[in-house]
């Protein structure tokens, strides 16, 4: 079956030069999308076409959705891939896409949409065997008294989180029964406002997790593969920070039977692409949280521990191929690490846009390095402000913190601050060189800094 001969890429930054790399050593045409603060980006430079949708303002270009399917028709692409972030887990859009006459890169709509609702997605995992948080049996009622009970049964503390929420938005901790119902009112009207859903659910808060996510290749005929876990355990106010794979210190067993059993509900829920099933993983015990529909930031540890390319797979799928990988077939070697590279205050985390005068990245003997920036590059103001990652692989995992600590001490970025201070610290410390810290701890240590 012939691939795409052109990709609409809807994205941009450093996850659009990446799908149009993909899409490059497959021999496929690229059209980038791209808004007046983009139109220098590099990858739309690269671009076999570019098309600007809008001014900068993300509602305005990346985010409008007849403004892409009209640049996909004007370019006659074939399909479009929706990178990270932005539509990405919008199942309209898919339908849109789809229904315009395009193959959209990643899961039906359907399932965009059940995994988007943390309801419907603890349900679906709850049926097909997948270990979940302890909580409420699917959405909280109206009745306050129903609430309380709900609260007790689970036991204090509790987390009231937004049926539609995601990335770290959309919940909160509750640690006591006079707290509860002004936390879920509150909760319930910021979920109304920003996703437009007021429905909640409440979890067990469990103290102090690890944050480990299950990556997931599936194709349109049944065959759904694991490609092992990542620990995502270091973040910031529920942001990702720092990624790697394999999770340090989780017994190979334990690994092997959740990667399984993500497979199996990945086949039963009818899945297609790539997705990763993310969890909180305590005492030896997995609890599913959410499944992302797309490629996730972190994608590139797994990649350099399997050397599977991931949006390859993913375009693969997308244009009807069988998956040519089957579980036996997956290796793991090594260890890699990515550190995010944002355009930041190190410490007190205050955006940091602007003109790049110096921008010279790091090499060497596992290396690699996914960025969009360059010397005389403007960061803009508008958008998310990771600019890029630095990725290293090792035999071993000291050996991947080992050439992270030299790569972070060669890059040199000068007119705009960055994090690489922040990661710097974090390869110094002995609770990280250790491994197996919780979701709470880079937080602490911060705090202990500061």
């Amino acid at each position: 079956m012939p691939l795409f001969e052109k990709v609409l890429i809807a994205n941009r930054g450093e996850i659009a030069l990446r799908i149009q790399r993909a899409c490059r050593e497959l021999g496929i045409k690229t059209v980038v999308v791209h808004s007046t603060a983009d139109r220098e980006a590099k990858y739309v430079k690269l671009a076999d076409e570019s098309v600007c949708i809008g001014p900068p303002p993300s509602r305005e270009s990346y985010l409008n959705i007849p403004a892409i399917i009209a640049a996909a028709e004007v370019t006659d692409a074939e399909a479009v891939h929706p990178g990270y972030g932005f539509l990405s887990e919008n199942a309209d859009f898919a339908e849109r896409v789809e229904k315009s006459g395009f193959k959209f890169i990643g899961p039906s709509p359907e399932v965009i949409r059940m995994m988007g609702d943390k309801v419907a997605a603890k349900r679906a995992m709850i049926a097909a065997g997948v270990p979940c948080v302890p909580g409420s049996e699917g959405a909280l009622p109206d009745d306050p008294k129903e609430i309380v009970r709900t609260a007790r049964a689970v036991g204090y503390p509790v987390i009231i989180k937004a049926a539609g929420g995601g990335g770290g938005r959309g919940m909160r901790v509750v640690h006591t029964e006079a707290a509860l119902l002004h936390a879920v009112n509150t909760t319930k009207a910021e979920a109304a406002a920003a996703f437009n859903n007021p429905e909640l659910y409440m979890e067990k808060f469990l103290e102090n997790p690890r944050h480990i996510e299950i990556q997931i290749l599936a194709d349109h005929y049944g065959n759904v593969i694991h490609l092992g876990e990542r620990d995502c355990s270091m973040q910031r106010r529920h942001q990702k920070v720092l990624e790697e794979a394999p999770a340090p210190q989780l017994p190979t067993k334990l690994r092997e039977k959740i990667g399984q059993r993500c497979a199996e509900a990945c086949k039963k829920i009818g899945y297609r692409g790539a997705g990763t099933i993310e969890f909180l993983y305590e005492q030896g015990e997995f609890y599913f949280i959410e499944m992302n529909t797309r490629v996730q930031v972190e994608h590139p540890v797994t990649e350099l521990i399997t050397g599977i390319d991931i949006v390859q797979q993913q375009i693969r799928v997308a244009s009807g191929e069988r998956l040519a990988l089957r579980q036996k077939d997956i290796e793991f070697k090594g260890h890699a690490i990515e550190c995010r590279i944002n355009a930041e205050d190190p410490f007190r985390f205050t955006p940091s846009p602007g003109r790049i005068l110096t921008w010279h990245m790091p090499g060497g003997p596992g290396i690699r390095v996914d960025s969009h920036a360059y010397a005389n590059y403007v960061v803009p103001p508008h958008y998310d402000s990771m600019i890029g990652k630095i990725i290293c692989y090792g035999d071993t995992r000291e050996q991947a913190i080992a050439r992270m600590t030299i790569a972070l001490s060669e890059m040199a970025v000068d007119g705009i601050q960055t994090n690489v201070p922040l990661h710097r610290r974090i390869m110094r410390d002995t609770h990280f060189q250790e491994g197996g810290t919780s979701i709470h701890y880079l937080e602490s240590m911060l705090t202990d800094l500061n």
